[in-house]
């Protein structure tokens, strides 16, 4: 058993099109209302077909009750650190505290440059990155007194104000894939938010990968524990038979879902597809259940 001690999330990974714009807010509702804890969207400035993120979820989070908003992940090399670290808290106030902060070092470069972003390297977008997430958690800390200071290679913020204070602690989730940026999200992050048809050898990628990362916590003096474990699923649906994972009735999602909790320490599932159905059948049916059969073997 992997256990970090964290509790069990449940949220939807939503594609932002601009086309369905409408149906695309219907979705967060029908997330908020099924009891959902989260609703997340694909940040990709450069995409013209796409609504862009940081408004999208200023209006979601006005337009639902409970649920928390984040990108999935935002694009930090089309977000200003300091800037995005004001949005952020600016957001998580007006929403009472539900906007979380997912962060992804860049890819995509071409179109990136197009929208006058830096093209870097990907040992580069690790650096800038690494530089990011002081600023970002220095601009929230506004107990600290003096104005801020980093000068670094991507990103200088000297002689700037800290604040707004974000209404509650915000986690900052790394969508992370490569040794770099999982030692990284061991060092810096508060959780780790890949997608699993992304990881090289699917599920079984989470052993190699939860060891890097805490492998770097315990170098940093951390407790692996300070880091969730969260993931995408994309390919899913509801059938009568089960056709491989998250592809089946009700019951094989809630032994997939709790195998994966179990087993590899996930505590936090965002499902596409962007289905109104499955999305309540999520939050009614299968979250529920798979909290229970976790308990039970948390003992």
């Amino acid at each position: 058993m992997t256990d970090y001690g964290h509790d069990l999330l449940f949220g939807t990974f939503v594609t932002p099109t601009a086309q369905s714009a409408q149906r695309v807010v219907e979705l967060a509702q029908t997330a908020d209302r099924a009891g959902l804890d989260l609703v997340t969207f694909q940040d990709h400035p450069y995409q013209s077909a796409f609504l862009d993120t940081q408004t999208l979820l200023a209006y979601v989070a006005a337009k639902t009750e409970r649920i928390h908003v984040a990108g999935n992940v935002t694009s930090l090399p089309l977000r200003p650190p300091a800037v995005l670290a004001r949005a952020a808290a600016s957001l998580d106030v007006l929403s009472g505290g539900r906007f979380e902060l997912g962060l992804g070092a860049g890819a995509f470069w071409d179109g990136i440059a197009a929208m006058g972003g830096r093209r870097l390297t990907a040992g580069q977008g690790v650096a800038a990155l690494r530089e990011a997430i002081p600023i970002i958690r220095d601009v929230w800390n506004t107990d600290a007194s003096g104005r801020m200071s980093h000068e670094g290679e991507y990103y200088d913020v000297v002689g700037a104000k800290r604040g707004p204070a974000p209404a509650h602690d915000i986690p900052i989730w790394i969508g992370a894939y490569q040794p770099k940026m999982l030692a990284l999200t061991g060092e810096l992050g508060d959780g780790w938010l890949p997608t699993l048809e992304y990881l090289e050898r699917g599920v079984a990628t989470f052993p190699d990968s939860n060891a890097r990362i805490d492998d770097a916590a315990l170098a940093a003096g951390r407790s692996p524990r300070d880091i969730r474990r969260l993931v995408n699923v994309m390919r899913v649906g509801l059938s009568p038979v089960s056709r491989g994972l998250l592809d089946g009735p009700v019951d094989a999602w809630v032994e997939q879902l709790a195998g994966l909790a179990v087993e590899h320490g996930v505590s936090a599932f965002l499902i596409g597809g962007d289905d109104p159905v499955l999305t309540r059948r999520l939050g009614e049916e299968i979250a529920p259940a798979v909290r229970e059969a976790v308990a039970r073997e948390r003992g």
